[in-house]
């Protein structure tokens, strides 16, 4: 390329470089937190962010999008703080159930040819209903193991870093890099083209949105670990952040296009661009415009290097 780079490599460096760019205004600002206790400070929500970005990920995978995974992970943390807290199989039983219904709402949406925006907007309604009845008022408390996971401190490295690099790797390998995940990804992709093939959409659909509700529960598990108590209000933002996060991250709406290391990227660069914005000292109110425009500016750069690489 004669020393240039060309539009394809400028396109995948675009999460780590916007990362790297919020990552120096950051430490410029507050020059404390370049260190380890400041970088566990400004990293400790990227974890259940994180995994609500993978759970998100694999619904756009197979060209479908879930409005309900903020009101999944809330009813999956009042389930955590509750029932697996006090009486821990029906716990676990509650957890492997909203699992299955996450796979039983993927055929749903298969076999009636339903737009997935409107089942899981309904459905957001029905998690946060449901925890409201598990935890009426905000309280209960983490599991030990699960507290003890999350506050870890590792020598060096922050315990977020290290999750977060083993949370891309594990999803990367096991989607990009794998026979199986080649096919879950063409459900996206070339749908028709597996259906001649043999394979059954509606399998991998239900495959997929398990996979979502997995990593649903993993998050709202991760953040109880972290917040010690849970409210039936305490993920709902973790939607519109999940979509960005996919976005952000080179994802795309359409074609089974997907980054697991750049959603994960995606994540950690909302989760920090609060954290920059209070350094800001910007009101709170204006911090998610402020958070909408930084995913605008990003979202720009990549229509204007989509449009070099169109010209290539």
């Amino acid at each position: 390329m004669s020393g240039r780079l060309s539009p394809r490599l400028l396109r995948s460096l675009l999460p780590p470089l916007s990362l790297a760019a919020l990552l120096i205004a950051i430490f410029w600002l507050q020059p404390r937190t370049m260190s380890y206790f400041g970088l566990n400070l400004l990293l400790n929500l990227a974890i259940p962010i994180a995994l609500a970005t993978i759970a998100q990920m694999f619904i756009l995978c197979v060209n479908e999008l879930d409005l309900s995974i903020g009101g999944f992970v809330s009813l999956v943390a009042c389930i955590t703080a509750t029932w697996l807290h006090d009486t821990p199989l029906l716990g676990i039983a509650a957890l492997a159930g909203l699992i299955a219904a996450y796979a039983a709402l993927g055929a749903l949406i298969h076999l009636r040819n339903l737009p997935s925006i409107v089942v899981t907007l309904g459905m957001s309604f029905v998690w946060l209903g449901l925890a409201v009845l598990v935890l009426p008022t905000p309280g209960g408390n983490a599991p030990e193991y699960i507290r003890t996971l999350m506050t870890l401190k590792p020598a060096y490295i922050p315990f977020p870093i290290i999750a977060s690099v083993v949370i891309a790797l594990v999803v990367h390998v096991g989607l990009m890099r794998s026979a199986h995940g080649t096919v879950l990804r063409g459900a996206g992709g070339n749908p028709r083209s597996l259906e001649c093939a043999g394979w059954s959409l509606l399998k991998i659909k239900m495959g997929m949105f398990a996979l979502a509700g997995f990593f649903g529960v993993l998050s709202g598990m991760a953040l109880v670990g972290l917040t010690t108590s849970a409210d039936a209000n305490i993920a709902l933002r973790y939607t519109l952040l999940s979509i960005a996060g996919v976005i952000l991250g080179g994802g795309e709406f359409v074609g089974g296009r997907v980054s697991p290391i750049g959603a994960v990227i995606g994540a950690i660069t909302l989760a920090l661009a609060g954290s920059f914005l209070s350094f800001l000292r910007l009101n709170p109110d204006w911090q998610i415009g402020a958070q909408g425009a930084i995913l605008i500016i990003v979202l720009a750069l990549r229509v204007l290097i989509g449009r070099a690489e169109a010209r290539k």
